[in-house]
């Protein structure tokens, strides 16, 4: 099995999360004490937060898509990027990527929806994808 990429460093607290949560649910399914198979690419916060911050979403889109490409040469099979923010791109991120992405935006809207009724209810609607906003 190839192993899983994590872009991160552009909020260092949100990766260190989903290496713990990744490492949580993996252990709840195997409890050898084995661990999985993680890259994480760690990425220059200020290069991300000023294109993001003054709106230069081809820089941010660019940025992320060489960062994969990086993890994609490391050897991962699938990847995320840990942080909300450069999900205002994911659409064109993941069509530009190297490596099928999981979407964290996505997979919370789905895990709510499976949590519970009321959840349900609150996320019945679909998920816009970035592309879909007005102006984009």
């Amino acid at each position: 099995m190839k192993p899983i990429g994590i872009v991160g460093g552009i909020g260092p607290e949100s990766t260190i999360d989903y290496y713990r949560a990744m490492i949580t649910a993996y252990r709840a399914v195997r409890p050898d004490g084995s661990y999985p198979a993680i890259v994480i690419n760690s990425v220059d916060a200020q290069a991300m937060l000023g294109p993001l911050m003054t709106g230069d979403l081809d820089t941010v889109t660019s940025l992320m898509v060489s960062e994969l490409e990086r993890l994609a040469r490391a050897g991962v099979g699938i990847a995320l990027l840990a942080a909300n923010s450069p999900h205002i791109v994911f659409d064109e991120v993941q069509r530009r990527s190297p490596l099928p992405l999981v979407s964290i935006v996505q997979a919370t809207a789905c895990a709510c929806t499976t949590s519970s009724p009321a959840a349900s209810a609150a996320t019945a609607a679909p998920v816009a994808s970035s592309s879909a906003r007005p102006g984009r």
